[in-house]
């Protein structure tokens, strides 16, 4: 076998640990899961989890260390698409919501397993989720000196937009009445009128 196989089937057997300590977590939650249980997932020996990870708790830093820089990806994104500020704060919601209901499994982990987290590793994490929230309250405060918005507390309207976004991984469930897509659109409404805002109008569609 060569290196490059070796390197792919450690890549591999990486992989389905942090999928099935995703699974774990997700049924038992954190401390209701066990080495055992992860590695029984995975298909994998018991002490195979210390060859790939160092710990229980290393699997879930990965997790959230992904999961969280995958948000502020998709945040940063969703308002480079646009340059008009309430055209922004609709594209960041709908990412940010149809992101959280799509992926809920994994967000209801890495937003309600934070404090297993070890010191160091919440602080990373932290840092994290406060640049998310650093770049909504800079949009905010953007379309706020623009004139677009008129709410004058930039700082709580950021914390409740993000707030109502999580919350989705918390109570949604495939085969609902709402589609990803639903909530999205239905969010994005209502974080325009949380922040005193109205949805552009457009030449075109003024025409049509």
């Amino acid at each position: 076998m060569t290196d490059t196989e070796d390197r792919s089937r450690a890549d591999q057997t990486r992989a389905r640990l942090l999928d099935a300590a995703v699974v774990a977590f997700a049924e038992r939650g954190f401390h209701g899961s066990t080495t055992r249980d992860i590695t029984s997932i995975a298909g994998v020996s018991t002490g195979a989890i210390y060859v790939y990870h160092r710990s229980k708790e290393e699997l879930l830093y990965q997790i959230s260390r992904a999961g969280h820089l995958d948000t502020l990806e998709r945040v940063r994104a969703a308002i480079a698409s646009a340059q008009d500020p309430a055209e922004q704060l609709i594209a960041v919601m709908r990412e940010f919501t149809i992101h959280h209901a799509r992926a809920h499994t994994v967000a209801r982990i890495i937003n309600y397993e934070l404090a297993a987290l070890s010191p160091e590793h919440q602080q990373e994490i932290k840092q994290t989720r406060r640049a998310i929230e650093g770049e909504v309250r800079s949009l905010i405060e953007r379309g706020a000196a623009a004139g677009v918005f008129e709410n004058s507390n930039i700082h709580m309207a950021a914390t409740a937009l993000l707030s109502l976004g999580i919350d989705i991984a918390r109570w949604y469930h495939e085969g609902g009445s709402w589609s990803p897509e639903d909530i999205g659109d239905y969010y994005a409404d209502l974080a325009l009128r949380i922040v005193g805002g109205r949805r552009p109008s457009h030449p075109d569609s003024a025409r049509s």
